[in-house]
């Protein structure tokens, strides 16, 4: 089986590793950024501490609402992709998040399915339990209290303060209250999908390929039947690679932009972009799921900051009652204001809405390759989120007033009159809103049946055959949590289900 992955991000480096592991498989990971060596690999994807937003970007952009325009939307262009780049935040979302894909017909992504992907995938240093994995590629640790910044320390204080309780493990069925976050980090070094699973060995093995700085253009097709993926290399010169089998891991804006441009998509997308049907499925590219929020600034009293501090340490989950998932909203204290351009000397209190409403857009002017998309967020423009945000925010504030919180750092934005009641936090807050970066659910899978369904549920697209996607373009309903477990365990549930050995 000549099986080729599009995408070196984290559900295709796990993906590509375990499929390599049968040796009748032939394997070939196309990946459009460089690869690097571990002893090589530049200092902003090696420093776990914040995420690395330029070097190594696709340069897209979003529109977060429909009162804000053109942000910066970062996604890793390097083996490893945004697990290159990312805050390294190691969070799997809860058992509800999971049953919910199962209510939809999915019936092979219930928490009981998937919890033994998530296993597998970990070494958790700090908790042995029947929910976490012992022996896994990837390494996940929590800052003890000793290594807390002042800012994270006086957020913990400040939390159980207000009747919060400790929480030691935010990856435990049920989880809420405040402690450190799960981080795939060590030392202060991230830990990408790349260095955990495209090991030495993995890279040796006679049937593993992996082609760096190669875009993939176009899936070739005869008939219905995929026959090969054309490919261009940093030269600019065009190949196809034969196979039996294409999958697609390239993220939930450039998955479903390479399956226009492959003539797979709606009619009307596929009529506008004057591309050639070659089946008709009308799911891709339908919606965009992401999570919302917003943060509060304070400027740090002399000597309590510094910009190599860890960007985050700790969380705070709350339940908002409104969904079944428990610890759906996250607020957390950031030790420095990072942004593509400048780290300010600042601190925040931010948060993200884990189970918005509200559902966004993504329409392609263009599938020409070098493209972008245009995306539209839709963030707090649903009034069940805004309400919820709202609700939070005001929680947000009274974690600020605490005196432990007042003695570090001085509140500068938004001016405390915008945070008077819940009238004005209401108009303020959408102007100031923001993505969580958890792009998903644009070639979402569903049950037979699903007429707005884009893939079966092993991600097998519907209306060709050997094309497949493995990443968090799947996602019918976005977990409570950061994606980035969630699309590492999308590559090995995948994976297993093409056939991987599992032990």
């Amino acid at each position: 089986m000549r099986t080729v992955i599009v995408g070196a991000g984290a559900s295709g480096c796990v993906l590509a590793a375990r499929l390599s592991e049968r040796a009748d498989d032939e394997i070939t990971l196309v990946e459009a950024g460089p690869d690097y060596k571990p002893e090589a690999l530049p200092a902003d994807l090696a420093d776990g501490r914040h995420n690395a937003l330029t070097s190594h970007d696709w340069g897209f952009r979003h529109s977060p609402n429909s009162q804000q325009v053109n942000m910066p939307m970062p996604r890793g262009r390097v083996v490893g992709g945004s697990s290159a780049v990312n805050t390294c935040i190691a969070i799997r979302g809860q058992p509800q998040d999971f049953d919910a894909w199962a209510e939809l017909g999915l019936t092979d992504w219930s928490w009981d399915k998937v919890l033994p992907a998530f296993r597998r995938l970990e070494t958790d240093l700090d908790h042995d339990t029947p929910w976490h994995g012992r022996s896994g590629p990837l390494p996940i640790r929590r800052h003890p209290a000793e290594e807390w910044t002042p800012w994270q320390a006086a957020f913990v204080e400040a939390c159980r303060g207000l009747g919060h309780a400790d929480c030691d493990d935010h990856n435990a069925p049920g989880a809420t209250g405040v402690g450190p976050h799960a981080m795939n980090k060590i030392d202060g070094r991230r830990i990408s999908a790349a260095e955990a699973w495209l090991t030495p060995d993995v890279r040796k093995r006679p049937n593993f390929r992996l082609l760096a700085q190669t875009e993939a253009i176009v899936v070739r097709f005869r008939g219905t039947h995929v026959v090969g993926l054309v490919v261009r290399d940093a030269t600019g010169a065009q190949r196809t690679l034969d196979a039996d089998r294409v999958i697609l891991c390239a993220g939930c804006f450039l998955t479903p932009m390479i399956l226009l441009r492959s003539g797979v998509g709606p009619r009307a997308e596929l009529e506008r972009l004057a591309v050639e049907p070659v089946a008709i499925n009308e799911g891709i590219g339908s919606r965009l799921l992401d999570h919302p929020g917003s943060a509060v600034f304070f400027l740090p009293k002399w000597g309590k900051m510094k910009r190599s501090d860890p960007l985050i340490q700790n969380m705070c989950r709350i339940s908002t009652g409104t969904t079944p998932v428990p610890g759906d909203v996250q607020i957390q204290p950031g030790s420095k204001v990072p942004f593509p351009w400048v780290t300010f000397p600042a601190v925040s209190l931010m948060f993200s809405i884990g189970k918005p409403f509200g559902v966004g857009s993504i329409q392609f002017p263009s599938v020409r390759p070098g493209s972008s998309p245009l995306i539209t967020s839709a963030l707090l423009d649903d009034d069940r989120d805004r309400a919820t945000a709202v609700s939070v925010l005001e929680q947000v504030r009274e974690i600020a007033e605490q005196p432990v919180m007042r003695a570090i750092a001085r509140h500068i934005i938004p001016g405390k009159a915008k945070l008077k009641d819940a009238a004005t936090i209401d108009g303020w807050i959408r102007r100031f809103s923001g993505s969580g970066y958890h792009p998903c659910g644009t070639v979402p899978m569903g049950a037979d049946g699903d007429p707005m369904a884009a893939t079966d549920g092993h991600g097998r697209v519907h209306g060709v055959e050997g094309l497949h996607v493995a990443d968090a373009s799947l996602i019918p309903e976005i977990p409570s949590s950061n994606t980035h477990l969630p699309s590492l365990m999308i590559g090995e549930r995948i994976a297993e289900l093409l056939g991987a050995p599992v032990s």
